[in-house]
């Protein structure tokens, strides 16, 4: 006779599954975490610009400004995301990254550091 399984193990399951499905039917895009602190955003950057073509944060490029690290990390971060198929998992840069629904070209930051 087969071992019953828990119902709350299933209902844990199902709705791990609906949400990732839901999400991948969204517009998604990776950002970095605002808590994020610098040398973990300069690495994501580097990390992530090694996988992809970064070329879009050059100095005359659309996606230089705001020329400050945590803008041009979600970019690069944002980039390897998309590149790898919008798995949350490509997002996570060491739970420094964060899958939004909004689109963040739309959203105006107003942190001016440069890095």
């Amino acid at each position: 006779m087969a071992k019953a399984t828990h119902p709350s193990l299933f209902l844990i399951y199902f709705i791990s599954v609906l949400g990732s499905l839901t999400l991948a039917n969204e517009k998604t895009w990776c950002v970095a975490k605002p808590s994020s602190e610098q040398g973990t955003l300069l690495a994501n950057l580097n990390y992530a610009c090694s996988q992809v073509d970064c070329r879009v944060l050059q100095k005359s490029c659309s996606c230089f400004v705001p020329d400050n690290l945590i803008n041009h990390a979600s970019v690069a971060m944002n980039l390897y995301y998309h590149s790898k198929g919008r798995n949350h998992w490509n997002c996570y840069f060491g739970n420094s990254g964060l899958v939004v629904l909004t689109d963040p070209s739309k959203i105006k930051i107003k942190k001016t550091s440069k890095y």
